[in-house]
């Protein structure tokens, strides 16, 4: 497998634990992890662990203040592909 790929599975289940972490914590009255926190492990790639994660544990998809600065986040991640396979680093 490549570095990239690695990474992303790294991430991504990275970011499934720290959601699923604060619902475990929010359900058992403890202090949270940031919203700052899962919305950084989302953007470094670990989109997909995040949305299944929210989805699995009900966590945070009624949150509309959230959801605005996750799709925001995702928005850019999106962009940021976009361009990078339009003009590629050099």
């Amino acid at each position: 497998m490549s570095f990239v790929v690695i990474y992303l599975l790294f991430i991504s289940v990275t970011s499934f634990a720290v959601f699923g972490t604060d619902k475990f914590l929010a359900k058992n009255s403890r202090a949270r992890i940031s919203e700052a926190t899962l919305l950084v492990t989302t953007f470094f790639g670990g989109t997909i662990g995040s949305v299944l994660a929210m989805f699995i544990f009900n966590h945070k998809i009624a949150k509309r203040s959230f959801l605005m600065k996750f799709f925001i986040v995702v928005s850019v991640q999106l962009l940021l592909i976009y361009l990078f396979y339009r003009y590629g680093i050099k």
